[in-house]
């Protein structure tokens, strides 16, 4: 990899994965202290701590101005589902098992792009399509036992992440980026600020320190994958993200002593080809 440019994407994307692991597998943590619904408000508000100075110090409060409130509300809608799917998978799931399924969301995007943005979706991408559904097969194996039930979670999770990801590319012609995760942001907080009748835990320091990690990981892993994608093309920095699956067993042995199986390798193996196919064939070639 001889551009120094491209190096530094991949470099960056790796790094963005790795956070995003470290995000989800905090949020693991805290699902074993706090409710579910707390952890979504404190976690999002904490994300919301680093998101606003950002927006003050280099795009100004302007570029949070919406247009399209009903699409806006309704993105936000479908981030609070994906939210509470992935935080509710990670309280029940090994991380490597959730984060491998949660890859399969590109397949849904490429799915769902036909009918909600009128793409034309070619006999090579139905193959990638069909590829990532049988590598989720692999790993969830209905029929399987009493485990099959909470596997299906982030399998519901990728597919909300999948449909909020394709609505995203239609909501981006009105809405600026910073704007769209702010507002998501702030409505993700307020759905699970609503949890608090059903009961929270009072939050100590080491909870909160928890909290801010984890906010903290999460914003700074999405600039990464910005700043990733910014310096190289697509179609060579995307694929990277996939060694997100590499830290996922990482921290999950190291910490939880999770070892996958056989059967959610295979599947993990599928799904990352046929995603990195996919990418291969919808990204820009200049």
């Amino acid at each position: 990899m001889k551009d120094p440019l491209v190096l530094r994407g991949v470099l960056a994307m790796v790094a963005g994965a790795g956070l995003l692991t470290l995000n989800d597998a905090v949020s693991k943590h805290l699902t074993q202290h706090y409710p579910i619904g707390q952890v979504i408000c404190l976690r999002q508000l904490a994300a919301l701590m680093f998101i606003v100075p950002y927006a003050v110090s280099v795009t100004g409060l302007g570029a949070l101005k919406v247009v399209n409130r009903g699409g806006q509300f309704l993105r936000g809608l479908l981030f609070v589902a994906g939210s509470g799917l992935i935080v509710w998978s990670l309280s029940l799931l090994p991380l490597s098992l959730v984060t491998v399924v949660l890859f399969s969301s590109p397949i849904f995007v490429a799915l769902l792009s036909a009918p909600l943005l009128g793409e034309r979706v070619d006999a090579r991408q139905w193959l990638a399509i069909g590829g990532g559904f049988v590598g989720v097969m692999l790993i969830v194996r209905p029929g399987g036992g009493e485990f099959v039930w909470a596997a299906l979670l982030p399998v519901l999770a990728a597919f909300t992440n999948g449909f909020r990801d394709a609505f995203t590319r239609r909501l981006s012609r009105t809405e600026s980026s910073i704007s769209v995760l702010f507002w998501s942001g702030f409505i993700v907080m307020a759905a699970g600020l609503l949890t608090s009748a059903f009961g929270w835990q009072r939050v100590d320091a080491a909870g909160a320190a928890w909290f801010l990690a984890a906010g903290l990981f999460n914003a700074c892993a999405h600039f990464m994958v910005i700043e990733a994608l910014r310096l190289g093309r697509a179609a060579i920095i995307a694929p990277f993200r996939y060694s997100g699956l590499l830290w996922a067993m990482l921290v999950g042995f190291l910490v939880w002593d999770e070892t996958p199986d056989a059967w959610v390798l295979a599947g993990a193996a599928v799904v990352v080809a046929s995603g990195i196919y996919m990418i291969r064939l919808v990204a820009p070639r200049a």
